[in-house]
């Protein structure tokens, strides 16, 4: 048995497909299942069923893969922990973040990054919280950036920071005339939303019910968008209305002869986006340079989320408050 075999296994289990893992592990598809093959024999049991263009994991198969994936994370563990014992900033960190989140902290971010930690270069991605989540779980990534709530057995989250939700207008709209807006100012507007799997759509219908697509057989006044940028140029061009983070709402890119933005009147919703890495990642020091540079990123509309008592093992909190 090898580590090579575990990592066939284990990706067998995630494509449900053997083409797909021996494209995932840069191996031929016969060399792959000559290998699975193998371990089967060697342990005595079939961990997968075979049927064409379906691809099943046995009861057993569902045990033993689950235990090659915490061997191999502690395989990597022995590696990163002889590095870290040499210098914890030394090595690449794998990082992602959420769609709603990466391209408005990382172009602060890495700068001041590699200034810190010359020797630690980033490799980023951005992408939905659950796919991030499982890439965090699988070893893929070693920290992401979300947004609260969020839990899952084994991580550790912090807090990073605070930020209210504003709304983004064309210049010319009536509403531009207050100086503040609650959601039912927002009820019968055209409103501009991301798709389904962004969290941050959820959060801006829990926080403003009238930016709720219309489920009662009224004309449906809500579009739907690919990301902040494309809604955001949508609101330029007149489309409608939309919700955004503070940090998305680029008051520096559009004349305001083009784009108004408008905070909520009274409590404002906010969310508070944080850290979360899993406890058993060696190299602590990372997550203090992360925060520490995060925090002089000198993001003007955020504020500091409210001390809590030591790191949790799940995230907590953070729910949209109600406008």
């Amino acid at each position: 048995m090898t580590l090579t075999e575990l990592r066939y296994i284990v990706a067998v289990a995630r494509e449900r497909h053997f083409g797909r893992a021996a494209e995932r592990c840069f191996v031929s598809q016969p060399t792959l299942s000559v290998a699975v093959r193998k371990l089967e024999d060697e342990l005595g049991v079939q961990l997968f069923e075979r049927a064409p263009g379906e691809i099943a994991l046995t009861p057993i198969g569902e045990h033993v893969v689950a235990q090659a994936q915490r061997t191999l994370e502690e395989a990597e563990a022995v590696k990163v922990a002889a590095q870290a014992g040499r210098d914890p900033l030394e090595g690449p960190l794998r990082i992602g973040a959420i769609y709603t989140v990466g391209p408005y902290l990382f172009p602060a971010l890495i700068p001041l990054l590699r200034r810190r930690a010359p020797k630690m270069p980033l490799i980023v991605e951005e992408n939905y919280t659950a796919a991030l989540s499982e890439k965090l779980r699988h070893g893929e990534l070693d920290v992401i950036v979300i947004s609260l709530p969020f839990a899952a057995p084994g991580i550790l989250t912090l807090p990073l920071y605070r930020e209210p939700f504003v709304v983004l207008l064309p210049a010319a709209h009536p509403l531009t005339q207050r100086a503040g807006l609650r959601s039912a100012d927002l009820e019968g507007e055209t409103m501009l939303l991301l798709g389904a799997g962004h969290c941050f759509r959820d959060q801006v219908i829990d926080a403003c019910p009238a930016c709720a697509p219309r489920s009662d057989g009224a004309v449906n006044h809500t579009v739907e968008g690919s990301s902040l940028e494309t809604i955001r140029h949508m609101v330029v061009s007149g489309l409608g209305l939309t919700v955004v983070p503070c940090t998305a709402a680029g008051a520096d890119r559009y004349a305001r002869r083009l784009l108004a933005i408008r905070r909520f009147s009274g409590p404002a919703p906010t969310r508070d986006v944080a850290l979360a890495w899993r406890a058993s990642f060696p190299r602590p020091k990372v997550i203090d340079v992360l925060r520490e540079a995060v925090a002089a990123c000198d993001l003007t509309c955020t504020e500091p989320v409210p001390a809590r008592s030591g790191r949790r093992r799940v995230g907590a909190g953070g729910r949209a408050r109600r406008a």
